[in-house]
Order: C-alpha cells, then sequence, then structure tokens
C-alpha cells in the first residue's frame, strides 16, 4: 500500500473518533509526555488502534495520540513517539506527521530530552532551530 494511502486510512480512523481539528501538532518526547495530561476535552486513541502507526518501546512515551483543548487552542499530540533506532523506517517515523497536518495542523512543535554544551542552557529551556538559507 502506498504512503498516501496508509496516511488517509490512518486519518479516517481518527476523524471517526475525534470531531475537533487541530491547528497545532506537538511530538512530546519524555520531559513534556505529561503535558498531554493538560489537555482539555481529550479524545485519546493509543497508536495500536490507529492504522500504520508504530509503537512506540522508549519507557515513558506513552504511545497515545491526543486531540483536545490547550489554553483553547485545538492541538493534536503524540504522547510519546516512535524512533529510527528502534528500527523504524523513515516512512514509518513520518506518517504521523502527515496525519496530523491532514487532520488540520499547520503549526508542529517538536519537544525532545537532549543536552547542551552551552553552559547558559538550563533545563526548560526552549530553543529554536532555524535552517540557513
Amino acid at each position: 500500500m502506498a504512503l498516501f494511502e496508509q496516511v488517509l486510512e490512518a486519518v479516517q480512523a481518527v476523524q471517526e473518533r475525534a470531531v475537533l481539528k487541530p491547528v497545532v501538532a506537538l511530538i512530546l518526547g519524555s520531559g513534556l509526555g505529561n503535558l498531554a495530561t493538560e489537555i482539555a476535552e481529550p479524545t485519546v486513541i493509543p497508536y495500536a488502534e490507529i492504522p500504520h502507526f508504530a509503537r512506540s518501546t522508549v519507557k515513558g512515551h506513552a504511545g497515545r495520540l491526543v486531540i483536545g483543548l490547550l489554553e483553547n487552542v485545538p492541538v493534536v499530540a503524540m504522547q510519546g513517539r516512535f524512533h529510527l533506532y528502534e528500527g523504524y523506517s523513515l516512512q514509518v517515523l513520518t506518517l504521523p506527521v502527515r496525519v496530523m497536518r491532514l487532520l488540520g495542523a499547520h503549526t508542529l512543535i517538536v519537544t525532545n530530552a537532549a543536552g547542551g554544551v552551552n553552559p547558559a542552557y538550563r533545563p526548560g529551556d526552549f530553543y529554536a532551530y532555524t535552517r540557513p538559507h
């Protein structure tokens, strides 16, 4: 089955359970996975119930898609994700982002637990990566 067909199948499965159209997509790493508990009026869908979604094997990654309101903004959040080092292909890893876009999200925020060598960085700091032109 082609990737686009897989994406459409996953989108349909999500839309059968959630009517809210998200405008922001969140991929929550282990450090911010609990942010999903702040989502109001949530529809929670385990990845196992979404066609073509992989299963997260990393401890602390809940493996659920959460759709609802965060500070009155319609969001879709991946509570935990899957990784290349878990043996998944890039096609599998990027499928959820494609799904969230077709659900309506036009902004993507990705979080992760990362170290840094800049002594000015503190736990919880936000930083943005801008691709050079």
